[in-house]
């Protein structure tokens, strides 16, 4: 039998034209469900008893879509929206969950995950857009990339690597294949991994469809050799179905640098910038019955880029990556009922990262880095009784490193070397979740991990969600996070910096916490408020040129996300991020940690009426600390200009299912510092063309 789920639909501002993350104050499942929900099963209704997102019933097509509680089912008097599904009801969760889709995606013209990312509450990316180097940051809460989770399909694509530019950059993920990104914080750790001091950023592929191919392609150029194409494909037969993707970005990102900016070449403009993505996307999905889905996905990477450490001096360095994720899954609903399902997953990550090139013409160092990953996990999702929901299960990981350095350099040749190295982590993990009072729900979870080199570590995790009103619900959640040393930073010498490992390294352990608030004022206006903090000792840093635990930083800040439907054409939306991330210990103590801006923010008004829509952004940062590869005279202490930057886009209908793009970026037509020395140009523009069929 199917069950009906609960779903509340945070409309697409302006009948589907909202092209910024809808932030959404209750819990996903992280997990990919084995077939996509037909619009037409949604029954449209008002909310009467949680306090939820605006919907909207004109624009349901435009509409995300987030899963109501399990507990209890509600009466026939619950005016809820619902799909059918089959599955099973998922509980509200004590931290937010923002999520974006890929229409959101495609018109707000964002091309990698990293473009998504940024104009989520919360986060802090310089490394994207025009200038991006992955050495500029990319800071979420105030936490790095190795500080939280990544997953594809639900699967972790983490390489944990920290030397040789090889962390997992999220510029390379292209977005054409993309269905969905989710995000969540607090006891999703006790699900995927003690690691997200952060959270969890689950990128969702897009499901194969039913019956006759349907086919999208998209075609753009713009400044300075910005290329982007893509094309796709997918349908069905019988039960079997599938989807396709490819997609490719490249730039040659060569606009004009003042003097002191990074890289800036004898011509004057930036040296050694340009870049070129290509991604490769399948996915098949086999209904063996009513109760039973199996599903293969594949995803590989290839990058291409130059390399700008900040240019000091003129950098010529380039980077090659090459990634591969698969996915087989098995998906069931076990016993006689449809409250119990059961999920189980076979992974497979390979990472693959080449640096190279000469320095200052005097001599060549290279550094290859081949990080394998084999995963397998198990989970129950069991609505136990109607006031307690139970998921469990185990999840495995084999850890394969191989790194090799090289180079010529004189005092350098005696670390020449080849490093082989692996290991192993188990995890169980269980989460509870109790509703306490029909207005009151907790949630307590455990997460014990076992690892081959570090031993075993318990990590609990707890949240409560109390909705006071049917307008007004508060929320609080706390986590313990350790994450253990990369294998590069234990064992392998990065001939590119100059780095030592640390075979004595201890792992990253802290906490994490939320207080957060949501509010829905009306159905046209809703707000979410959360406070964050986190708490990381042992922080991993170089010390004279070797990797140490260094000190303790504490962060503390402020997220807020605001829409408004104005009218059904015209809507509004505010993200604003205040973070306070101190180094408490070590020669920093006191000063924010580097890169890190104080606030971001973002504004966007927006028109849409019978598939125009017209768009615009400001967004601004307030600088962040310099901290290295400064110009003389200026201090590491010292913060970057703060900026304001506007943007327009546009949708124009030329035929049915055919449209023309426009994108206007920094409409001041000002050249500002995005940080320390790395420089957005002026105006800029992308042009092209889409099309579905």
């Amino acid at each position: 039998m199917k069950l009906l789920l609960l779903v509340t639909n945070a409309v697409f501002l302006g009948e589907g034209m909202m092209l910024n993350a809808i932030a959404e104050p209750l819990q996903t499942e992280l997990e990919r469900s084995p077939t996509a929900i037909p619009l037409n099963q949604y029954r449209q209704s008002l909310p009467s008893t949680r306090a939820q997102l605006l919907q909207t019933p004109s624009s349901l097509e435009g509409s995300l879509t987030q899963a109501q509680p399990a507990i209890p089912t509600p009466s026939e008097d619950d005016t809820e929206e619902e799909v059918v599904v089959e599955g099973q009801k998922k509980p509200v969760g004590s931290s937010p969950v923002y999520t974006i889709t890929g229409e959101e995606i495609d018109k707000q013209g964002a091309f990698s995950v990293n473009e998504v990312l940024k104009n989520l509450p919360g986060f802090a990316i310089n490394d994207t857009g025009f200038g991006a180097d992955i050495h500029t940051g990319f800071y979420y809460r105030g936490t790095t990339l190795n500080q939280n989770i990544f997953l594809l399909n639900g699967r972790s694509i983490n390489s944990n690597i920290n030397t040789y530019h090889g962390a997992t950059d999220l510029n390379t993920l292209l977005t054409g294949g993309i269905d969905r990104v989710e995000l969540s914080s607090g006891t999703a750790a006790t699900l995927y991994g003690s690691e997200a001091f952060g959270g969890v950023v689950n990128i969702i592929t897009k499901d194969p469809t039913s019956g006759s191919p349907k086919f999208n392609v998209l075609a753009q150029a713009g400044s300075y050799g910005r290329q982007n194409y893509r094309g796709g494909v997918s349908g069905g037969v019988g039960n079997l179905g599938y989807a396709f993707a490819y997609e490719r970005f490249q730039a040659e990102n060569d606009y004009p640098v003042p003097k002191g900016a990074a890289n800036r070449g004898d011509d004057g403009r930036l040296f050694n910038g340009d870049t070129r993505f290509d991604n490769y996307y399948g996915r098949l999905s086999y209904k063996i019955d009513p109760r039973n889905t199996i599903s293969l996905d594949t995803y590989k990477i290839t990058s291409r880029k130059g390399l700008m450490y900040f240019g000091f001096p003129l950098q010529r360095d380039r980077l090659n990556h090459d990634a591969l994720n698969m996915g087989l899954s098995w998906r069931a609903l076990v016993g006689g009922g449809d409250d119990s399902i059961v999920t189980a997953t076979l992974g497979f990550n390979r990472d693959y990262f080449d640096t190279f090139g000469p320095t200052q013409n005097i001599f060549f160092r290279q550094g290859t880095l081949d990080a394998r990953g084999l995963t397998a996990r198990v989970e129950h999702n069991w609505q136990v009784a109607p006031i307690y929901n139970l998921r469990y299960g185990i999840d495995l990981k084999n850890e394969q490193f191989e790194g090799e350095t090289l180079s010529n350099l004189s005092q350098r040749i005696r670390f020449n070397e080849v490093e082989n190295r692996d290991r192993t982590n188990t995890a169980l993990f269980i989460l509870n979740t109790f509703k306490i009072l029909d207005n009151v729900q907790f949630e307590l979870g455990l997460r014990q991990n076992f690892n081959s080199e570090y031993g075993s570590s318990l990590d609990p995790s707890a949240g409560i969600r109390w909705e006071l009103s049917p307008e007004i619900a508060i929320r609080s959640s706390f986590v313990s996070v350790r994450r253990i040393p990369g294998l590069d930073q234990l064992y392998l010498y990065d001939t590119v910096h100059g780095w030592q490992p640390n075979p004595n390294l201890k792992p990253e352990i802290g906490s994490a916490w939320t207080v957060g608030m949501d509010v829905n004022l009306s159905r046209a206006v809703s707000a979410q408020f959360t406070y964050f903090g986190n708490s990381l000792s042992d922080r991993l840093g170089i010390v004279a040129g070797q990797w140490q635990n260094i000190n303790l930083v504490n962060t503390n800040g402020f997220e807020a996300a605001v829409r408004w439907q104005i009218t059904p054409q015209f809507s509004a939306l505010a993200n604003y991020t205040y973070t306070d991330a101190r180094i408490e210990s070590g020669a920093e103590k006191g000063l924010q940690l580097s890169t890190v801006p104080f606030s971001v923010g973002q504004l966007g008004f927006g028109y849409d009426h019978s598939g125009w829509q017209v768009n615009l952004y400001a967004s601004y940062n307030s600088g962040s600390r310099r901290a290295l590869f400064t110009d003389a005279g200026v201090s590491s202490t010292d913060f970057s200009p703060s900026w304001l930057n506007l943007d327009l886009n546009a949708r124009i209908p030329i035929v049915k299912n055919v449209a023309f793009l426009l994108y206007l970026e920094n409409l001041a037509n000002v050249s500002y510092e995005k940080v320390n020395r790395i420089y957005q140009p002026g105006l800029t523009f992308r042009v092209g063309v889409s099309a579905s069929f």
